[in-house]
């Protein structure tokens, strides 16, 4: 009999058509096909939490259009939970909906991008920020902002080493002790569950020892959806390069991700000094380096460059979008790229530019405020208007894909 592996492949095999498939702006379907099916069978309170991880620059790190999507997908499919963040506040304005973060000011952070950016540092995992604290009563906390945000799960990731602290994990009214000392480096995952939904969870560190935690995560365990979204301000995805591989493998296996979304292509667009070929080059190594550590079978889904411009003279070079706004120079190079290697990798792929209207739409949405005046990031208006443009894409697909294989219904797909 097939494995989960093999009948994923034999699924994904069995739903390609002769030809790339598009529903709207989402193209190459056929390559996300098992998300998409079980996507269309989840359901509210029954089986296991559907789980996207949607890895990413500022678009992502905001959270305005992750929350456009996230709103809509789990209206229609249920609340899987707020999924997997940062732990703390990792940087000044760091947002999120649906929950609230705090930390006291003991801890110090390493990110894959930045001033927080340290070579040797502590290991990185897929949030691009790594937690330490060395001093005892030092706490990361998450609060739920309503009760339709509380859970009944909690993921957390750090690194065990020689030296390594002890804390305490509070869920709700429950304490759980860990020791993250340990022979070697290495990294340490640990589910915790509470009998009923709770508000608030919490670290805090009981001695002097190190404490490092790579990601900090809030599920329900029953039904509904989960969107993730793990994004790091101006970074591009070579930087995606600095996280740790074995970080990275313990973390895709216990948060277990149905749908990775890379949602790369605006710094490198903006870049300077850059070229179609370094980007190429970067996504090629950085999906077979998911593959890897995440499983061969998990679909990815690129999100293409959205459509931007800029004053700078020394990047411009694009289409002259009036007023003394250009599209950048790379920028539509770095989405020709995404484009063409989405299909030569089976890599489903969304146009987010043509989504927004084409080239120059972006002049029109700061019109509309729906963009800021730097014709780059996205207002709150905007950026929902993106995830439910994006939603809506996705939905057309699902309808479109025929039922899961037993093997691989949610209530089959078991999670620590």
């Amino acid at each position: 009999m097939l494995g989960l592996l093999g009948a994923a492949a034999a699924f994904a095999a069995m739903q390609a058509p002769a030809s790339a498939s598009c529903f709207q702006n989402l193209c190459n379907s056929e390559a996300i096909a098992p998300f998409l099916a079980k996507l269309r069978a989840a359901r509210p309170n029954s089986g296991t939490p559907l789980h996207i991880i949607q890895i990413g620059d500022s678009h992502t790190a905001g959270d305005n259009i992750t929350q456009g999507w996230r709103s809509r997908i789990q209206a229609a499919h249920g609340n899987g939970g707020r999924g997997v963040l940062a732990a703390g506040r990792p940087y000044q304005g760091y947002l999120t909906w649906g929950v609230t973060a705090s930390q006291t000011p003991g801890w110090s952070v390493n990110a894959t991008f930045g001033r927080g950016w340290r070579d040797g540092g502590q290991p990185l995992g897929i949030s691009g920020f790594t937690q330490t604290a060395r001093t005892a009563g030092e706490t990361i906390g998450i609060t739920a902002d309503s009760p339709d945000q509380n859970f009944d799960r909690v993921i957390l990731c750090a690194i065990a080493q020689p030296g390594g602290g002890t804390f305490i994990l509070r869920l709700g009214g429950e304490e759980h002790r860990w020791s993250l000392d340990a022979p070697q480096t290495q990294p340490a995952c640990r589910a915790v569950d509470s009998q009923h939904p709770v508000g608030s969870a919490s670290v805090t560190t009981e001695d002097e020892g190190i404490v490092s935690i790579t990601s900090f995560g809030t599920f329900r365990r029953r039904g509904g959806v989960v969107l993730s979204n793990l994004g790091v301000v101006g970074a591009q995805l070579s930087h995606f390069g600095r996280t740790d591989d074995a970080v990275l493998r313990a973390e895709f296996g216990v948060y277990r991700p149905d749908l990775i979304v890379l949602a790369f292509g605006t710094n490198e667009g903006f870049s300077p000094a850059g070229s179609g070929d370094g980007f190429e080059a970067s996504i090629r190594s950085q999906v077979a380096r998911i593959r890897r550590l995440a499983g061969p079978n998990v679909p990815i889904l690129l999100l293409g460059a959205p459509d931007a411009g800029t004053r700078n003279g020394a990047i411009s070079g694009g289409v002259n979008c009036g007023e003394g706004w250009y599209e950048p120079r790379l920028l539509s190079i770095v989405r020709d790229r995404q484009i063409r290697i989405a299909r030569e990798l089976r890599l489903g792929f969304w146009n987010w530019a043509a989504a927004m209207g084409g080239r120059c739409a972006s002049f029109q949405w700061v019109l509309t405020t729906q963009m800021r005046g730097d014709h780059v990031h996205f207002s709150r208006a905007g950026g929902d208007r993106i995830g439910a443009l994006l939603a809506a894409d996705i939905d057309r697909a699902a309808q479109g894909v025929r039922a899961l294989p037993p093997a691989l219904q949610p209530a089959d797909r078991r999670r620590p």
